[in-house]
């Protein structure tokens, strides 16, 4: 991530809810605040930013787009359209190309107003995938609406995915609602071996715990529904989006784990089945793809405030 020497934040603000944004660091949130009467409580993880620090990096920010592909691809590449298509390695010490290349770039602002912003990435000079991203952060009384889209700015079709990585507080007894119907085993690289049912311990049909052990998996057959809670809190957040899988990703030791709407599985481009059976959007020259999550805050009772 290359973002300004200054630091940029961008405050939005509703009657319920304040978010950050950082343009240069990954167009990415630092934090989003539900304003109760005792003051502002974190919903996501919050970035507090130290004068003088080193820019953020995005593991630690509250949440960042993923685009123009989610999660990892095999090291190797993949085949497309008879085309072999070649990918770098993009993080020390990760073999797979890993969650696209927007949140190695700053953003650049094209409006704001007091409760919106939208930003845009140029990645015309991309390779292979040439592209350009907007991003729409939209705060009503009690919700943040978050737009992500991406144009193939090439001369070929690709395969292109979307999708956003919050991270969330892991609080005693937070638990985890999200239907789903299936995942995948996870091989030695951290991408799908064999497609299985939900171990019990994973069905999170009903609100449960997070699982004890640690968790980095694509979840297929979302519902588009996940609802976290706190019982320590009064709050509880609604994620709704137009996808059909999420990346769980509970690291065993820390105050924090992921819960990842995203529009196609890890590897995607690989899978059985070719890459638009796994989620994946086939974007000839100068179409576009647009997704959508709405991040909504509840009180314990379910109301929205």
């Amino acid at each position: 991530m290359q973002p300004p020497a200054a630091l940029q934040v961008v405050t939005l603000r509703s009657k319920r809810l304040q978010a950050e944004v950082l343009p240069g660091a990954a167009g990415g949130l630092g934090r989003l605040d539900w304003l109760g009467a005792g003051g502002a409580e974190p919903v996501l993880r919050p970035y507090v930013h130290v004068e003088g620090a080193p820019p953020p990096t995005t593991s630690q920010l509250a949440c960042f787009p993923l685009v123009p592909w989610s999660n990892r691809i095999d090291p190797s590449g993949f085949v497309f359209e008879d085309r072999k298509v070649a990918l770098e390695a993009n993080r020390p010490g990760e073999p797979c190309p890993i969650h696209g290349d927007g949140w190695q770039h700053p953003w650049r602002v094209e409006a704001h107003c007091g409760s919106s912003v939208s930003l845009h990435l140029d990645r015309r000079d991309g390779t292979p995938f040439s592209y350009a991203a907007r991003l729409r952060y939209l705060l009503t009384d009690s919700a943040l609406q978050v737009t992500l889209e991406t144009t193939n700015t090439g001369t070929a079709a690709l395969p292109f995915g979307l999708g956003l990585h919050p991270w969330l507080p892991r609080r005693s007894g937070v638990t985890l609602q999200a239907g789903a119907r299936g995942t995948w085993n996870r091989g030695p690289l951290g991408l799908p071996a064999d497609g299985i049912d939900l171990p019990a311990a994973w069905d999170f049909a009903q609100a449960r715990a997070l699982p004890g052990e640690s968790v980095d998996h694509v979840f297929r057959g979302w519902d588009g529904r996940a609802i976290v809670a706190w019982p320590d809190s009064r709050l509880a957040l609604e994620i709704v989006a137009d996808m059909d899988y999420f990346i769980l990703y509970t690291p065993v030791g820390r105050d924090v784990f992921c819960f990842e709407p995203v529009d196609h599985a890890i590897n995607a481009h690989n899978l059985p089945g070719g890459p638009a059976h796994n989620g994946l959007t086939i974007l000839a020259p100068g179409l576009t793809l647009r997704r959508r999550v709405a991040f909504r805050v509840h009180d314990q009772s379910g109301e929205t405030r």
